[in-house]
C-alpha cells in the first residue's frame, strides 16, 4: 500500500475510547524497545509520526494510527519491561487482553522479536496467547541489519524453534534501516484485512 495520508487519532485506554468507523485494525505487539515505532514508521512512510523513545516501556495506551482512511495500526503497549510495577503490567495485561479478544475489527497481530537473540519468555507467551485465540500473528524478526547475512538463517530457526511456530504462521526479517521486509510485512497486512486498496 501506498502510504500518504496517516494520523494518530487517539491513545485509548478503555473499549468506549476506541474509534467507530468500523476499519480493520492490524495489533502490533512485541517488547518495550523491539523496534514498534520504527516499523510502523516505515510502514507509513513517516520518519517520526510514532515516537521512537530512549525509554522502553513509554507506551501506556492503544495507540490508534488511522491510515489512508482505510485502516488502523494499534500500537500494544510493550511487554516485559522491568521498570513497570507488577499492579501496572497487569493492568496492561487486562486492557490489551479485551482488545484482542472483543474486538471485532481486528484482522491480525503483527508480533515483534529481535532477531539478534532468541526469544524471550513474554515473547513465547505471546505467540502461545495468540494461538490460544486463534488470533491470525504474523512473525517481524527486527533489526536484521544486525546480524551478518550468512547468519540470517540460522537466527530465523531459532525464533521459529524457541516459539515453536507452526508451519502457516509466516515469519519476515525486517530491518527499519535498509527497508528490508517492508513489503512482506505489508503483503501480509493486506491479506488480512480484506477489500482496502
Amino acid at each position: 500500500m501506498e502510504v500518504h495520508e496517516v494520523e494518530i487519532v487517539m491513545s485509548a485506554v478503555s473499549e468506549t475510547q476506541y474509534p467507530t468507523t468500523g476499519y480493520p485494525e492490524i495489533g502490533l505487539v512485541g517488547r518495550s524497545n523491539v523496534g514498534k515505532s520504527s516499523l510502523t514508521n516505515v510502514l507509513i512512510n513517516r520518519k517520526s509520526l510514532a515516537r521512537t523513545s530512549s525509554q522502553p516501556g513509554k507506551t501506556r495506551t492503544l495507540n490508534f494510527y488511522e491510515v489512508e482512511h482505510q485502516l488502523y495500526f494499534v500500537d500494544v503497549p510493550g511487554y516485559g519491561y522491568a521498570k513497570v510495577s507488577k499492579k501496572e503490567r497487569e493492568k496492561f495485561g487486562v486492557m490489551i487482553e479485551h482488545y484482542m479478544t472483543t474486538r471485532e475489527q481486528l484482522r491480525g497481530v503483527v508480533q515483534l522479536v529481535d532477531s539478534r537473540h532468541a526469544p524471550s519468555a513474554d515473547d513465547v507467551s505471546m505467540h502461545e496467547w495468540l494461538r490460544y485465540y486463534d488470533i491470525p500473528v504474523l512473525v517481524v524478526g527486527t533489526k536484521v541489519d544486525k546480524i551478518k547475512p550468512g547468519v540470517r538463517n540460522k537466527a530465523e530457526s531459532l525464533i521459529r524453534k524457541t516459539l515453536n511456530m507452526d508451519g502457516e504462521t509466516e515469519l519476515v526479517l525486517f530491518s527499519a534501516e535498509t527497508k528490508m521486509g517492508k513489503d512482506k510485512v505489508w503483503d501480509w497486512i493486506e491479506s488480512h484485512i480484506g477489500g482496502v486498496e
